[in-house]
């Protein structure tokens, strides 16, 4: 098949229209000419985003644009924590088909926001002279603090069924945990989320993992609403959290402050044993805030990790996602909490990405949750790295 060529560009210029603009020139400029067919965007809160949007198109055009807010984000060999700035994917050529679509009101009806930027994503992918192409995959990027992201993805697999894999995030704030947003063409969208159906000529694999380990016996949610827990076992939630915490580590929580917990999570526990990692925030005696929804009466672990047991992942999603070898692009989506983990070392795993990619051009954000579903309905995760290649 013919080769997708790619390119990207960053800035931290402080203009939010001159960051866009030079991030997508220097992103167009690797393309010797071709004629972009999808462009993606990951920014810091700190710009104006409208007018960095502005920036962008007026380099790339009326191509079909996607992406989010962040919380930093990797672009070739350019890492960013939270803050620092803008990046842009430019795709080029290939035999993908590429559809953008979005759909407001996540907060009063998830799924059938997913269900309805779903249908508008597929449509808006127009097929080529020989027909549909006989395999997909969809991008999802949405309200990382709109709301349930489960049942957002639920309404896309309700339209798309099982055969098509999903992967993607949710849009993060610069760790603010205040305002996050979505992009679909020149529009800055909240309570949204944001679809690109990918038509491809040949099956893709989304390919993800945690490298978290079980660090209790498990226990049972007995109160939650919505991303809230308040009960654990019948007692208050952020109590049960610092006990299963001190039993196995010297770490003082602080009872002063809501925080990050970054070293420590709780894991979902799966029918086949495995986990869905939850990272959490919480004020000690409180309840444990997260970013998705409980299903009543989960069986959970208190996780842990450590730079190591996340570096040890890499090297396998790297290869899982690159299916063929040819692959040219590796999307890739990276829980900000696997970044406070790693602390100023955190671009060590992108290193890793990068050296395990065999040349592919790697481009990839850091997010408040990662969509990975290769089957079933489920596949809402945190504290997880998440890649997709073409």
């Amino acid at each position: 098949m013919d080769r997708l060529t790619s390119g990207t560009g960053t800035s931290e210029l402080s203009d939010a229209r001159s960051a866009g603009q030079e991030a997508a020139a220097a992103a167009a400029k690797t393309l010797d000419g071709a004629a972009p067919v999808l462009v993606l965007v990951y920014a810091s809160v700190r710009y104006d985003l409208t007018e960095l949007l502005v920036g962008v198109r007026s380099v790339t055009g009326e191509t079909p644009l996607a992406g989010m807010t962040s919380c930093g984000y990797f672009a070739g060999e350019s890492v960013a924590g939270p803050g620092e700035g803008v990046a842009v994917l430019v795709l080029a050529g290939g035999e993908y088909r590429f559809g953008v679509a979005s759909a407001g009101g996540m907060k009063a009806d998830p799924e059938a926001v997913g269900a309805a930027l779903a249908r508008g994503a597929r449509a808006a992918a127009k097929p080529a002279d020989d027909g549909e192409p006989a395999h997909a995959a969809m991008l999802l990027f949405t309200d990382g603090l709109g709301g349930d992201q489960q049942a957002v993805l639920t309404g896309v697999h309700r339209v798309y069924g099982a055969a098509v894999p999903v992967v993607g995030g949710a849009a993060g704030d610069d760790r603010k945990l205040i305002r996050t947003s979505v992009f679909c063409n020149d529009e800055v969208l909240t309570d949204a989320a944001v679809g690109v159906w990918i038509g491809s000529p040949r099956p893709l694999s989304v390919a993800s993992a945690h490298g978290w380990t079980p660090a209790s016996l498990p226990v049972l949610i007995t109160r939650s609403e919505g991303s809230v827990i308040h009960e654990i076992g019948g007692r208050p939630a952020g109590e049960v959290f610092v006990e299963l915490v001190a039993a196995v580590s010297d770490e003082m929580l602080r009872p002063d402050a809501v925080m990050w917990q970054t070293s420590y999570a709780l894991g979902l526990i799966e029918p086949d044993g495995s986990h869905l990692v939850r990272a959490v925030f919480l004020t000690p005696d409180g309840p444990i805030n997260t970013f998705t929804p409980w299903p009543p009466y989960s069986a959970i672990q208190l996780m842990s990790a450590d730079p190591g047991t996340l570096l040890a992942v890499v090297d396998d999603v790297v290869a899982e996602a690159l299916v063929y070898g040819d692959e040219s692009t590796l999307l890739a989506f990276d829980c900000v909490g696997r970044m406070e983990i790693f602390g100023d070392d955190f671009p060590d795993e992108i290193r890793r990405i990068i050296k395990a990619s065999h040349g592919a051009r790697c481009f990839g954000s850091y997010t408040y949750g990662e969509f990975a579903r290769a089957r079933g309905v489920g596949g809402v995760h945190n504290a997880t790295l998440t890649m997709l290649a073409l």
